[in-house]
């Protein structure tokens, strides 16, 4: 008898089943997911300055002066390839990582390495040695580093009194050589260990020197015998 009673005391165990249950029910709820962020829109680009001014001002003039029928025809740009020489690099190659992080800043787009394309001893030049670096600009960033050239950069020379009108290829394109890289504002004058000089080569679909001295001349290039006119007409 003190067996069965003893037996009858005992607490009996909770089938597995409710024991689960009480374990689930304390648990914390799972975590909901969380909404997913709309990505933002991106921001509207805005067109070059001296790009929107071609197309409503500069072109039909050109059509005018020119006599040219055809918008298609009219005189452009088409790219502005800089390009700087670096003999130096043949001793230090340094200078082609300050001379390419400084053409990225002026520019706004990464600059490439140009190569030597044959050996000469006179000059200690091997095949394929790193001699400078080059960028060609084309679309908003052409206008708008030719903006900035024009209206900023060339301002900033010593004793300037205009660029030289003979610098054409008889095609039409320009090409500008600057002593000094400084005259960028981008740079920071304290980090440049050297100056640098460079060339600008304005390659436009003019057919001729006269046509492309037309457009230049239109977009502000500030060449040194419109300049002397400008002043004389002045004076009279």
């Amino acid at each position: 008898m003190a067996d069965e009673s003893d037996k009858s005391q005992k607490p009996r165990k909770e089938p597995k089943v409710a024991r689960q249950g009480k374990k689930g029910a304390g648990a914390p709820a799972a975590a909901e997911p969380k909404a997913e962020a709309k990505p933002r829109e991106p921001e509207p680009k805005v067109p070059a300055r001296l790009k929107v001014r071609y197309e409503q001002e500069i072109r039909p003039a050109l059509m005018r002066d020119l006599k040219i029928d055809n918008p298609m025809r009219a005189p452009r740009l088409e790219k502005i390839v800089i390009n700087m020489a670096l003999s130096e690099a043949r001793d230090n190659a340094k200078i082609l990582d300050a001379a390419v992080e400084e053409l990225k800043v002026v520019t706004g787009q990464k600059p490439v390495i140009t190569r030597a394309r044959k050996a000469i001893s006179n000059f200690k030049l091997r095949e394929g040695m790193p001699i400078g670096v080059m960028v060609t600009l084309r679309r908003e960033r052409m206008y708008e580093f030719f903006d900035r050239l024009v209206n900023v950069s060339l301002a900033r020379v010593r004793d300037f009194r205009g660029v030289s009108d003979k610098a054409f290829d008889g095609r039409g394109n320009y090409s500008l050589g600057l002593r000094e890289h400084t005259i960028f504002p981008e740079l920071n004058l304290d980090k440049v260990e050297r100056v640098k000089g460079l060339t600008v080569t304005i390659n436009t679909t003019a057919r001729s020197d006269f046509e492309g001295y037309t457009l230049l001349r239109a977009l502000g290039m500030p060449f040194r015998g419109a300049l002397e006119r400008e002043a004389a007409a002045r004076a009279a």
